[in-house]
């Protein structure tokens, strides 16, 4: 009996998922966790579609609830993840995506000899999926190394960059500042890059 009972479990989440899935995509990843605070898990799934931009394949997330026995489109997007070859030398940069303690963690990684990676991190709240954390490294060994640490409820964000190659670069440095105001969600998380100066190193940081 529960062999049977997973079975129509799984069963169900399959016709879920290809109730919604994009036409001609293929599926990269499926969680599942709760992220509304409800104790019942939703679906996330993350999907390579046939559509594509100079960065190559657009890539899109959905994340699908459960109500009254029925799954729905709780949020999708198309602008959270990056294309399929927006990693550089590295190719496809998309890492995963997790679910944990209700908060939807999407992980980027890229560049060559010179590396970056990026972590959002999204809170279901407004109606929609905003973005409450942005954590970033980027540099290259023997050079330096930068690491950005923004909470965006707060506003408070943490910059550190550890220089090896003093000669080129100076001394090593560290800020933090406060910058609040910032909207950002899974609709229009890469519609544009925003950046920010540090008043005190006057170093650029991106979004």
């Amino acid at each position: 009996m529960k062999t049977i009972l997973i079975f129509l479990i799984s069963t169900s989440c399959l016709y879920a998922q290809s109730d919604f899935q994009p036409r001609n995509s293929s599926l990269i990843e499926t969680v599942e966790g709760d992220l509304d605070g409800d104790k019942l898990p939703e679906k996330v799934s993350v999907y390579n579609t046939n559509d594509t931009t100079d960065l190559g394949n657009i890539r899109e997330i959905q994340i699908l609830k459960k109500t009254n026995g029925k799954w729905k489109i709780l949020e999708k997007s198309r602008q959270a993840i990056l294309e399929s070859n927006a990693g550089g030398m590295m190719g496809d940069p998309y890492q995963s995506t997790i679910i944990k303690d209700g908060i939807l963690v999407i992980q980027h990684y890229g560049g060559s000899s010179w590396k970056w990676s990026v972590t959002d991190k999204y809170r279901f709240q407004n109606g929609h999926f905003e973005l409450i954390g942005f954590f970033s490294e980027s540099g290259k060994p023997e050079e330096y190394w930068t690491e950005v640490d923004f909470n965006l409820s707060t506003g408070k964000l943490n910059f550190k960059k550890t220089i090896d190659n003093m000669a080129e670069y100076g001394k090593s440095k560290s800020e933090t500042y406060v910058k609040k105001g910032i909207k950002l969600n899974l609709q229009n998380r890469n519609n544009q890059r925003l950046k920010i100066v540090l008043p005190k190193t006057k170093e650029e940081i991106f979004l």
